[in-house]
């Protein structure tokens, strides 16, 4: 088995041991809310995401542009279809996710509700994260999603102020 093919197994194995941990960690805990469950779960992805780009980010350059394209290569890494678009008009970086295994995922488990706000919660701890770091004010926000109706997901990232 080549690397390439290795790799696509394991994003598998990966993104169905989230959802075995879910039935598992509900079975246990019955009274818990899945949905703050699946924000815990992904805050601490997002805290450990946020140490892992800090340490790739140089922060006399573009913070934005760099926050965009780390997702996009961490993206790609787990085997989702993502590219950096640019800057839009009013400079904002945008990402764009052309298709997504874990959307796929969330929808055959019935847990639609669960993908974009796992995914923004993913996002929101990162930038947390890299803000406390670097001392900036990085921000985002989801302008369309495949949970959404959308054909992608659509993201930008900018400095406020």
């Amino acid at each position: 088995m080549d690397d390439a093919k290795k790799i696509k197994v394991m994003s598998a194995i990966m993104r169905a041991q989230h959802f075995e941990w879910r039935r598992a960690a509900l079975a246990l805990a019955p009274d818990l809310d899945p949905m703050e469950l699946v924000r815990r779960f992904w805050s601490e992805v997002g805290a450990d995401t946020a140490r892992y780009y800090v340490g790739r980010i140089d922060p006399d350059k573009d913070v934005a542009e760099q926050v965009a394209n780390l997702v996009v290569s961490s993206s790609i890494a787990m085997g989702e279809d993502a590219e950096y678009l640019g800057p839009d008009g009013d400079g904002r970086h945008l990402v764009a996710h052309n298709d997504c295994p874990w959307y796929h995922w969330h929808h055959r488990e019935g847990l639609l509700e669960e993908d974009q706000a796992g995914c923004d919660r993913w996002l929101e701890t990162t930038l947390e994260g890299v803000n406390e770091a670097l001392g900036t004010s990085l921000r985002f926000d989801s302008v369309e999603t495949l949970p959404g109706g959308a054909k992608r997901c659509l993201r930008r990232f900018w400095i406020d102020g």
